[in-house]
């Protein structure tokens, strides 16, 4: 991809700070250095960390959004293993990955954001999803079409946290929005599984507390994160302080149309969505 014409600006050039990170022309000069920078950085850790990445007007107007329609959202306690499905029963009782976790957020899915949003027209921007596919280093690249999973805004309230878990898709992308007062970390263990494969005597140490490998960093409001979330066990330290710690979460998947199991989602996001998947399959079995 070629520098950016004006024929085809988006809203990227708008909320984004071009000067400090030059996403609309990964080609040329100081472009294509910060592009070298993000895949070294993906491949030798696992993540990619912007800090300061959306302008402040920008990210004062994403932030305000979401207060605004967090007291719409719905309190989820969602309980849930690792890999966000069903326990493996052949498992032994003792081993550390039949546990399952309590996920305590407020939560706004994709189909609960309108598309007004400074955030949703943002992760419809062509040139951020072009970026993200050229860190990733992926022939292709697509944002998810499932109408929950694709975009997500969070909500860890004060004395909550994020359970480890994975994603279920491997690029996952995060958009700091509101930082907590104190704590509210991302944690997580980079690579710790591929799609043959899995380091459990890692991901069992972690389960069982053990925190020496895992990495850890903090992180300031407009900051966009990188990371291989399907691919590295992850979570949020507790938050603390007064004010909650607000995150969007944009997914993208290398396959066009991807949607995520009925399941997954009901586990991911509860009751509101398992009423509205089971209404469509009782109108279409009436």
């Amino acid at each position: 991809m070629t520098a950016i014409s004006q024929a085809q600006r988006d809203v990227a050039l708008d909320f984004i700070d071009l000067d400090r990170y030059p996403i609309a022309d990964l080609e040329n000069n100081s472009g294509a250095a910060f592009l070298a920078e993000c895949q070294h950085s993906i491949e030798a850790k696992g993540w990619c960390n912007l800090e300061c990445f959306l302008r402040q007007d920008a990210l004062h107007k994403m932030n305000a959004e979401a207060n605004a329609l967090l007291p719409t959202a719905e309190v989820l306690r969602v309980k849930r293993n690792i890999y966000q499905g069903a326990i493996d029963p052949s498992l032994p009782d003792n081993d550390p990955r039949r546990k399952e976790f309590i996920h305590s957020a407020v939560q706004l899915a994709d189909d609960q954001i309108p598309a007004e949003t400074g955030l949703k027209q943002l992760y419809h921007s062509e040139i951020l999803t072009e970026f993200v596919r050229r860190v990733q280093m992926k022939d292709q690249l697509y944002r998810c079409a499932d109408e929950f999973q694709a975009l997500n805004v969070v909500a860890l309230q004060p004395g909550s946290g994020h359970a480890w878990h994975y994603d279920t898709s491997e690029c996952t992308v995060t958009l700091l929005l509101q930082a907590a007062d104190k704590g509210g970390e991302f944690t997580f263990l980079p690579n710790s599984r591929t799609d043959e494969d899995e380091d459990r005597e890692a991901v069992d140490r972690l389960l069982d507390g053990d925190m020496s490998h895992a990495q850890t960093f903090s992180r300031g409001a407009g900051t966009l994160t990188l990371f291989r979330g399907g691919y590295s066990l992850h979570g949020v330290t507790k938050v603390e302080g007064s004010h909650p710690r607000i995150t969007a979460t944009m997914t993208y998947d290398e396959q066009p149309g991807t949607v995520i199991d009925d399941e997954i989602s009901i586990r991911i996001y509860g009751k509101r969505v398992e009423d509205i998947l089971a209404s469509r399959k009782a109108g279409i079995s009436g």
